[in-house]
């Protein structure tokens, strides 16, 4: 009792602090012409309620795809539908066809941040409940303490709440997936995965760990009998929803085409903005866009995408356990995110979710990576008027996660699963790798809240106007590069603790 009691705390705070942030100012507020992502959250209502669905996806004259046309999977299209149905009937201007675009007004403010609370509400508050009660380790102090660490977790919150989007319904739609294959519930899993990528592509980022796990699951349970019909299960329950969610664009071909043909945009180029990853760490010595064509760079970022996802996968494929499965899902995403083709900031937070669901495993490398990924999308926050929130959200979730979790006082090399390093730097005198660990956390902590300071308060070069942009991006992409390594040689050489085998068995 006293449990869902702290539980409903956890909750209540982490949806006043959602609210708290909801109330700054959004993404392109009175910046026309084309305003920011909440204006095209906004038309993307007034497109799918005014036009018949075959028209959704195509340039006409009652939808130009150059202002905000929609780029994402039908269940995001549908998703929109309901909130358009809503918002008519609360005030019709809001989705007037045309006459409403760029439509701002407190109340439609309210409206639109209220859709992303109840969208929270209903998938992605009771995943991360759920998943921390029931699968993650230790006592009902630690749940809980994973709980509020989750709940608290500034990235997310900052992009839905501040920039304005509605990432927590896909992730909140994978870690559905993740819960109930955890629980064993393998084709119900399967069918919110499918949910979660109809609804933002991004989720192919998670993709291969799914399959991997799956497959070697069926595998494990023998390639006839019981794992056949585990495998025609899977099958049927993944064709089964992909086939509702795509129903509508199935019956002509070019519909179908044309999502396609939306939601992959190879047009764009390998990146935009000042992303932390390792194109646009590398532009910065090499300018890869001049001397390569876009050809090039589509065949380049994906071969080195499937190269860096491929080892972690094969390792999940031949050992189908739980533990292998969460770190595969990091270390899949943190590949998409490093190398592949058309990367935004905000696709961090696929990393992200991951993330959090080792913070009882590996507190002080799951927090590390949380707060660099939140540090990452600064330039974004800076632009969209957010650095107060960055700042409260940034210190409020350390201090919490750091107070309730103790991951300082867990940093020996055992609990930090780093004995493979000792093997591959034999070379160099014995070190104490926790206290390096340590020393090196506390260095990157202070460098970020430097560089974060030095945005604000200090100007560019006029020959580097993008110096600080440059700086915050090749930072995390370092830090998001070593993560990468480390979680895959702890994939390759650790098993998971004893205890945390024999529960999720």
């Amino acid at each position: 009792m006293q449990t869902w009691s702290l539980v409903t705390l956890c909750v209540l705070l982490g949806l006043v602090v959602r609210w708290g942030v909801s109330l700054n100012p959004y993404s392109g507020a009175a910046k026309p012409p084309m305003f920011g992502d909440y204006e095209a959250q906004r038309h993307w209502q007034e497109v799918t309620y005014n036009l018949p669905l075959q028209q959704w996806y195509f340039n006409t004259s009652d939808n130009d795809l150059n202002y905000w046309g929609l780029d994402y999977p039908p269940l995001t299209a549908y998703h929109s539908l309901i909130c358009a149905y809503v918002a008519k009937a609360i005030n019709p201007e809001w989705v007037e066809l045309h006459k409403s675009r760029g439509y701002e007004s407190y109340a439609h403010k309210l409206f639109m941040r209220a859709t992303v609370l109840v969208a929270d509400l209903l998938i992605y508050l009771p995943a991360v409940v759920l998943y921390c009660l029931f699968l993650s380790d230790g006592s009902s102090r630690k749940k809980v303490s994973v709980l509020l660490s989750t709940l608290l977790y500034p990235g997310l919150i900052l992009i839905d709440y501040g920039h304005f989007q509605y990432n927590g319904v896909s992730l909140g739609l994978a870690l559905w997936a993740i819960l109930t294959l955890g629980l064993g519930w393998d084709a119900l899993g399967s069918m919110f995965f499918c949910l979660a990528l109809s609804y933002k592509q991004m989720e192919l980022y998670h993709a291969l760990p799914f399959f991997c796990y799956l497959l070697g699951k069926c595998f494990k349970q023998g390639s006839i009998g019981q794992g056949f019909f585990l495998l025609v299960r899977i099958g049927f329950a993944v064709l089964l929803t992909l086939a509702l969610c795509w129903l509508p664009f199935l019956s002509d071909p070019s519909q179908a085409l044309q999502v396609l043909r939306r939601i992959f945009p190879v047009a764009r180029g390998l990146f935009e903005d000042k992303v932390a990853n390792a194109w646009c760490s590398l532009n910065v010595v090499i300018k890869i866009r001049s001397i390569m064509s876009s050809d090039s760079q589509l065949y380049l970022s994906l071969a080195c995408t499937v190269l860096a996802v491929l080892p972690s996968s094969l390792r999940l494929l031949t050992k189908p356990t739980f533990w292998q499965f969460k770190l595969a899902l990091v270390n899949s995403s943190l590949a998409f995110f490093l190398f592949s083709y058309q990367v935004h900031e905000k696709s961090i937070l696929l990393a992200s979710l991951p993330a959090c669901l080792l913070l009882s495993d590996l507190p002080l490398i799951a927090i590390w990576l949380l707060q660099t990924s939140t540090f990452s999308m600064l330039p974004l926050f800076l632009k969209d008027g957010l650095l107060v929130p960055y700042s409260v959200t940034s210190l409020a979730f350390l201090y919490f996660s750091m107070y309730l979790l103790s991951p300082l006082k867990h940093c020996t090399e055992e609990e930090l699963r780093m004995g493979a390093y000792r093997k591959i730097l034999f070379f160099l005198p014995k070190l104490d790798l926790g206290c390096v660990v340590r020393w090196k956390f506390y260095f990157s902590t202070l460098a970020m809240a430097a560089l974060s300071i030095a945005s604000v308060t200090m100007s560019s070069p006029p020959h580097l106007p993008d110096l600080f942009p440059v700086l915050i991006s090749t930072f995390a992409f370092l830090h998001f590069l070593g993560t990468f390594l480390y979680f895959n040689i702890v994939q390759f050489t650790e098993p998971q603790s004893k205890k945390s085998q024999k529960k999720t068995n």
